[in-house]
């Protein structure tokens, strides 16, 4: 990140929408005509109170008539004094920002893989358990071969693009922001340039990071079908761990197929 981003950033999180530097900055973009006028407008003296200032020395007289004795009168108490606070400075808008983010802590980076298949007319996402791409004797792609049999859907399904399971972080180094909306703006921008090129009659999302990352819910919506805006009607089931490890969880994987089944067999 440059400086002129590093500044905007510390501006935002400062809630500051107007601002004009006193100086030129280095690596600052040009600044907007509208904030110059204004900046040249404050800096013009108001005429009309110089004007109609009373002169310094006009007062000083004044005050000094009204403090002199009355000749037979006993001397009047003077009023106390009281010291006027001094203005304290604001502390420089870089030193706030860094105290900002000091005070706020920035919540790591999510770290997921999924792998992006096609089998027959669907389009799967299924979160990897190892974050490495299936092998055909893994026992996560056996059972994923096994639910697609089950599905009516074919076995063996293809890598889509060049094979490379979507990860997360993109990048380990570095200022860019890698949060969790960033992720799921990433996921779903993978998803919809899919569905544009091929399109597909039903999309299953298999495991909890493809369901918050792609369908925007938590790992305990499963066993329905989602509508995801911009992508449309989803499957969303459990990992594949989590199937291999409660057997119990394929009697309801089995009747959700039955249940959304029609919506690819109609359509193939």
């Amino acid at each position: 990140m440059n400086a002129e981003l590093r500044r905007r950033a510390y501006l935002d999180a400062m809630q500051v929408t107007c601002w004009l530097p006193r100086s030129l900055l280095p690596f600052a973009a040009p600044s907007r005509p509208e904030l110059l006028a204004l900046d040249q407008a404050l800096a013009e003296p108001d005429t009309a109170a110089a004007a109609t200032d009373v002169p310094v020395a006009s007062i000083a007289v004044a005050v000094d008539v009204a403090e002199r004795p009355v000749p037979g009168e006993p001397p009047r108490p003077q009023p106390e004094r009281v010291a006027r606070p001094q203005p304290v400075a604001a502390p420089p808008v870089a030193e706030v920002a860094e105290a900002v983010a000091r005070e706020t802590p920035k919540a790591p980076p999510p770290r997921f893989a999924l792998q992006l298949l096609r089998a027959g007319s669907c389009l799967l996402l299924v979160e990897l358990p190892t974050g490495e791409p299936f092998q055909s004797r893994d026992p996560g792609y056996v059972l994923l071969k096994d639910i697609l049999r089950a599905g009516g859907l074919p076995d063996r399904p293809q890598q889509v693009g060049d094979g490379e399971p979507i990860r997360w972080p993109l990048l380990h180094r570095g200022s860019l922001d890698q949060g969790a909306e960033a992720a799921r703006d990433y996921v779903q921008g993978v998803l919809m340039a899919e569905l544009e090129q091929m399109g597909c009659d039903c999309l299953w999302l298999v495991g909890g990071a493809a369901l918050r990352f792609a369908g925007e819910v938590e790992d305990d919506a499963c066993w329905r079908e989602l509508d995801i805006d911009g992508i449309g009607r989803a499957l969303a089931l459990p990992g594949l761990e989590a199937l291999m490890e409660e057997p119990a969880s394929k009697a309801e994987l089995w009747r959700m197929l039955k249940r959304s089944m029609p919506r690819w067999v109609m359509g193939s």
